[in-house]
């Protein structure tokens, strides 16, 4: 989930919660780069019974996730087994502002990371000093959020004489399903969420291919968008969910029919996507039911499911168009396996199910297997940083012993980019119907 434009604090706080949490930011500010004291992360340590700097055959891996607004730690060994894992979500708290405030979900990963850190550790039953490693988010995603879980890692990598493996989030939502199912490289990658849209081409754990990504924004921030528009928080179905699941449970009750929308982007033909034109004309849908109606923005419109149903099934359509033309250029180009090509869907849009239906039909039609990982793994988790860590110590790639000069990057692109050569293609893809 990306920042929201244009948040109007007062449509979502009383006027004292605003002037306090206006008050949390601005003490909190400054102060970018989180570093925990020396005393806090010796008495962290003082829980376990460990020895630095000793080795174990079996390898294991500590990782912990902090890029966004999850605080996530879980304990992994080279089997895929999760030794032990937790999470601390801030949906509750970003609900209530109508999208992440940086400085809130930093000092919330503060409040957070050691606590999960050591449940995750005590949950696993290992000691800090049988780990192999400690894996860590750095890029890309939130400064203020990477920072924390950056610079807890670096204190705990310190200390225990661990080496340290930097992960780049996306390289871990593409790896998940290796520790779900057994999929060899290459596999063709989708990752759908708030704040990423990509396809790749897998060829290794490190080496990937990106045939293109969304121009603007993300499809979970679009939805995300379109639900604070139709201020479904205020809907008795959808107050605690978030707003691409508020949009998916309240699109089975409409008819998408009542809208005609077109997918965006039809005359390119590349891999690349985009969502802010989407919500614009959505934008002016509901504008447009609001006078019809003659009710205020903020209240709830009768067609509001409809919306749901219209801008969720233009999604899907436009999402799988644009992997279909992924698939048909990497078969084309031998990339991909002729006859049985994997197509994985990860990240949080990838729990959809309705555009998971959408991909389906791409896929049955190209002679593809779909593979998503479970829905728990297809958002933010600290399971898929430490199994990252595990391929990356198996494959003996970017592994650190010397820390000094590390950073976080809250822009990163993944691979070597030839969507270039994907556009010069021009592949034109064939018409299906997404009967759904």
């Amino acid at each position: 989930m990306l920042v929201p434009s244009n948040v109007c604090f007062y449509n979502y706080f009383p006027g004292i919660i605003f002037i306090l949490v206006i008050m949390l930011i601005l003490n909190k500010t400054a102060r970018v780069f989180f570093k925990p004291s020396k005393r806090k992360v010796d008495g962290f340590l003082r829980s376990f019974n460990f020895h630095p700097g000793t080795l174990f055959l079996h390898k294991i891996v500590l990782g912990i996730e902090t890029s966004c607004d999850d605080t996530a730690a879980a304990v992994v060994d080279e089997t895929g087994n999760v030794l032990g894992e937790a999470i601390h979500s801030q949906t509750e708290v970003h609900l209530k502002t109508g999208g992440i405030i940086p400085p809130v979900a930093q000092q919330l990963h503060r409040e957070n990371i050691q606590r999960i850190v050591q449940e995750a550790l005590c949950a696993s039953g290992i000691s800090p000093s049988e780990l192999s490693a400690i894996a860590t988010t750095i890029k890309p995603g939130l400064a203020l959020s990477l920072g924390v879980g950056l610079s807890f890692s670096l204190q705990l990598v310190d200390q225990l004489k661990k080496p340290f493996i930097p992960i780049h989030h996306m390289e871990a939502h593409a790896l998940t399903i290796r520790l779900t199912n057994k999929v060899e490289f290459p596999f063709l990658v989708l990752l759908i969420s708030g704040g990423h849209c990509l396809l790749a081409l897998v060829r290794g754990v490190s080496d990937f291919l990106l045939l293109g990504k969304s121009l603007d924004i993300a499809p979970g921030d679009m939805l995300d968008k379109v639900a604070r528009r139709l201020s479904l928080i205020k809907h008795p179905e959808c107050s605690t969910m978030s707003g691409g699941k508020a949009i998916e449970h309240l699109a089975k009750q409409g008819n998408r029919f009542h809208f005609d929308i077109n997918s965006p982007m039809q005359r390119a033909k590349n891999c690349d996507f985009s969502f802010s034109g989407l919500q614009h004309v959505i934008d002016k849908i509901i504008m447009q039911k609001e006078k019809e109606e003659g009710i205020e923005k903020g209240q709830i419109l009768s067609s509001a499911a409809d919306i749901a149903a219209a801008v969720q099934h233009t999604t899907a359509c436009h999402i799988a168009k644009r992997t279909h033309r992924a698939i048909l250029f990497c078969k084309q180009r031998d990339l991909l396996s002729q006859s049985n090509a994997v197509l994985v869907v990860s990240g949080g849009v990838a729990s959809n199910l309705y555009i998971r239906r959408a991909l389906e039909i791409v896929t049955n039609a190209t002679q593809c297997t779909l593979l998503c990982p479970p829905p728990r793994l297809c958002t933010d988790n600290g399971i898929m940083i430490a199994w990252n860590g595990i391929e990356r110590l198996r494959a003996g790639l970017g592994i650190l012993d010397n820390i000094e000069g590390i950073r976080y990057e809250p822009k990163c692109p993944l691979g070597v980019d030839i969507s270039k050569e994907v556009a010069e293609a021009a592949i034109k893809v064939p018409r299906l119907k997404m009967k759904i």
